[in-house]
Parts: C-alpha cells; structure tokens; sequence
C-alpha cells in the first residue's frame, strides 16, 4: 500500500485506529500531547511528529481524533496548525465528536488557508476500534471524500455519506448519541421497576434485548445497566456529558425543543457531582437507583 497520512490524538479510540492503519502499510506520522503514548506505533514503523504542523505534509492528509471542540480547533491554528501546513489541497479528515458549527467554521478556515475539512465522526467503542468495525459518517467536498476513501475503509467497516455540508456528519453523530444516552436511560428506569418487583433485571434484558430491541445498544448497553457494571469505561460519563451539551446546542440553532436531552445532560451533571466523571457513560443510570433509593 502507497498510502502517507498523519494522525494526531491517540487516546483510547485513536491509538486502535491508527494501529490499525499502521498495520495494513500506511506509512504515518502521528502526534500526541503526550509523547510517551505515541511508542507503540513508533515501535511498528510510524514515525513521531514534535506538533500538529509536523504531522501534516503540503497536499497529504492529516486524521484527528481528540476529545472536543477545543482540542480539534487547538490543532488547526496558528504557525504550528494543520491548516497552513497542508495547502494547497491538503486534507483535514476530522473524526471527533464536535459541534457542526464547529465544523463548518474549521472548513471555512481550511479553505481561506488553501486546504480542505471533511468530517468524518465514527460510532464505535475502542474495541470496535480495534477491530476495525467503526460505523463511519462524513460530509464535506466530493473530491476530499474520495480522496480519504481508502483511509476510511481501513478504519471501519461501513462508511454513510452525508453530502457536501460539511456539519451535516456531526449532526448524525450527535443524533445518534442523543439516542443511545435515551435508550440508556429508559432501560435504567425499566430495570429498576423490574427490580422493585422481585424481577432479575439481568433476566428482563436479555429477553428485550434477544426479542423487542435485537440491537447492539439494547443488547451491550443493556447487560451493561442491568448488572450495574460501569468500569472499565470505553466512552467516559464527562464526554457523554459533553455530547448532550453538543445536543442541546445544535437543537438551539435549529429552534427544535429538546426536553429529553435536557433531562440527560442533568441526569449526567448529577452523576459528576457523584464522583463518577470517569465510569463509563453508562453510569448516568445509576442516576436513577440514587432517585430511587436502590442499592448500587
């Protein structure tokens, strides 16, 4: 394979994801705020960028993957930033969970400085990372998409393309984030009835999840709620947390109520409040057994 890229932000989704790259012949220049966490891939040929600039090459492609907002527009800018570095016609392939507006604004900024932003946010754990079975969804200019095709393809297993707007990824990412967070807390509500009257909440999931709800997220979310079983985290409760943020914004922007979102971002604020920023996001349903008086 002939392919060159750059990848900044190995945390517990981009380290899989880039191994995974590594792996089938890209050759990649990653960076990390944390040097240290690079060794890996440094160790299996990829070679280790000093910052955001050095990751990139003038016409290449540069993937990110970091926690937020901040961290994904903190890379773009500036003398050390992506932007500059990959014109002309550079790409940007953006695999973060960010707000569209923040999209759309860091395309506007790639494209004033020469270079091209396609959106690309992916759903999946780190050991759907690992495994190559990310769900891909992009958007952004034709050409750019086709262009990161081939990356993409080594990173998941199926890739929706949502057209030429560059926000409209990010919109169906946090659409389907937005209902995960739900499905969680109305599994967290049932198994505690289910509980309260004699019912084996492990039971009751694994029917609804086998017969009514046969989907990944009622079947590994649900065994999940049911046993009370919040660590090791794959996806932490203070970034749910930040993606019903990112929820109840865009539903703002488009002046569309959104109670129920308001009803997860404080079910999650509580669950910081309790010390649990760092359990998985399924830990907002323990927000329900606190509500309840029920044991943990």
């Amino acid at each position: 394979m002939n392919l060159e890229a750059g990848f900044i932000g190995l945390g517990a989704m981009g380290l899989p994801m880039a191994q995974n790259l590594v792996a089938a012949g890209v050759k990649l220049k990653v960076f990390n705020r944390t040097a240290a966490k690079a060794q890996p891939l440094v160790e299996k040929g990829a070679a280790r960028a000093a910052s955001p600039a050095q990751a990139a090459a003038p016409g290449g492609i540069v993937l990110t993957m970091l926690s937020d907002d901040g961290a994904v527009e903190s890379m773009v800018g500036g003398e050390d930033g992506l932007a500059a570095r990959l014109a002309p016609g550079g790409i940007h392939l953006s695999m973060s969970t960010i707000a569209p507006s923040t999209a759309r604004r860091l395309a506007q900024y790639h494209r004033e400085r020469g270079s091209l932003y396609v959106a690309s946010p992916v759903f999946g754990r780190p050991d759907n990372a690992a495994a190559r079975q990310l769900v891909i969804c992009t958007s952004g200019p034709a050409a750019a998409k086709h262009r990161a095709r081939a990356l993409q393809e080594i990173i998941g297993r199926a890739i929706y393309d949502y057209g030429e707007e560059v926000g409209a990824a990010n919109v169906v990412k946090l659409a389907g984030n937005f209902l995960i967070a739900a499905a969680m807390e109305a599994m967290a509500e049932a198994f505690a009835i289910a509980e309260r009257n004699g019912i084996e909440r492990r039971t009751l999931a694994d029917m609804l999840g086998n017969t009514l709800f046969a989907c990944p997220i009622y079947q590994r979310y649900g065994e999940m709620v049911a046993a009370k079983r919040h660590t090791p985290a794959g996806f932490k409760l203070s970034l749910g947390l930040k993606d019903v943020e990112l929820v109840i914004k865009t539903a703002g922007e488009a002046r569309v109520p959104s109670p129920a979102a308001a009803l997860l971002r404080d079910r999650m604020v509580a669950g910081l409040a309790h010390g649990r920023a760092d359990m998985d996001w399924s830990a907002l349903a323990l927000g329900v057994l606190d509500d309840a008086g029920m044991d943990r």
